[in-house]
């Protein structure tokens, strides 16, 4: 089965995670395209190296390289949707950066 991405789209119709990637290189563009193809492929079977489960029903996409970029996402029925993006810069995930996650699942509920 293949599963369907959504990016989260604000009020304003804004996509904040493909605006995060298009101002990427265009080597961490292929490799974030790659990841998100295994996850439209194996959607919560895909682990570790690729994803992580984050909390409850929080998962992050791990795209590792010269830059480390996480994209955290949710799954909702047969559909995924990404709802935040960040360069990871330290081993511990900044607590600023889950806060925008968790908001805008609950923007989407």
């Amino acid at each position: 089965m293949s599963w369907k991405v959504f990016f989260f789209t604000t009020n304003r119709n804004e996509k904040p995670v493909k605006e995060f990637i298009k101002l990427l290189s265009p080597s961490s563009i292929a490799k974030i395209a790659h990841t998100i193809d295994l996850l439209k492929q194996y959607g919560p079977l895909l682990n570790m190296p690729h994803s992580k489960k984050v909390a409850h029903n929080l998962y992050e996409l791990r795209i590792r390289g010269k830059q480390e970029i996480r994209i955290f996402y949710i799954f909702k029925e047969k559909d995924i949707y990404l709802l935040h993006a960040f360069q990871k810069k330290s081993q511990k995930t900044p607590s600023k950066e889950l806060k925008i996650a968790l908001t805008r699942i609950r923007l989407l509920i």
